[in-house]
């Protein structure tokens, strides 16, 4: 009950103050006249800022696509490619040769059992290693070594790993005919 005469003495404090009269005739069709000048204007502001952003983005790919030109064009050629330049044969044969190995490699993986799980770790330790050997043969040709000296111990690196992948299968084969022997006789 409070609450209400509150209220009500509030509203008569302002009654006189309230305005109780209809609007000017044409009022409404100003105030949409107003509202939609408004609009405009904002879509207006919105255009030109779309432009600008697309502006910009243009501008943006172009420096982009301008500095990566600039970039590949400076790029130092990848060791492959300077052997290549120095020896289109030895290029021609690592590229023959790493097939080869990558061949054999992938039969080796296959062929992973617990009884075998040992010497394929440890070749492919091994070929780690002569793949390290060999990338410090490529640094010494590029630098100027003796280039028919440096060239004949890559293709030995090559044949080195070869060799290897080629006992290790062998001897992978030995340790499957040992073991299905070795099951045929507990048979």
């Amino acid at each position: 009950m409070i609450e209400k005469e509150k209220l009500e003495n509030l509203f008569a404090e302002i009654r006189e103050s309230l305005d109780y009269h209809e609007p000017d005739s044409g009022h409404k069709e100003r105030f949409f006249e107003k509202l939609n000048a408004k609009n405009t204007s904002i879509s207006d502001v919105r255009g030109r800022r779309i432009r600008w952003i697309k502006s910009l983005s243009i501008a943006a790919s172009l420096a982009l696509i301008i500095a990566l030109g600039a970039y590949i064009g400076n790029a130092e050629p990848t060791m492959e490619e300077q052997v290549a330049r120095i020896s289109p044969e030895a290029s021609n044969t690592q590229f023959y040769f790493a097939n080869l190995i990558e061949e054999q490699v992938k039969k080796l993986k296959e062929e992973v059992s617990p009884e075998t799980l040992k010497i394929i770790d440890d070749t492919l330790l091994q070929l780690k290693n002569l793949e390290k050997d060999y990338k410090e043969l490529e640094r010494n040709l590029i630098q100027g070594g003796n280039s028919k000296l440096i060239l004949s111990a890559m293709i030995t690196n090559f044949q080195t790993r070869i060799n290897l992948l080629n006992a290790v299968l062998n001897q992978i084969e030995t340790i499957k005919i040992l073991k299905n022997n070795s099951n045929e006789n507990t048979i």
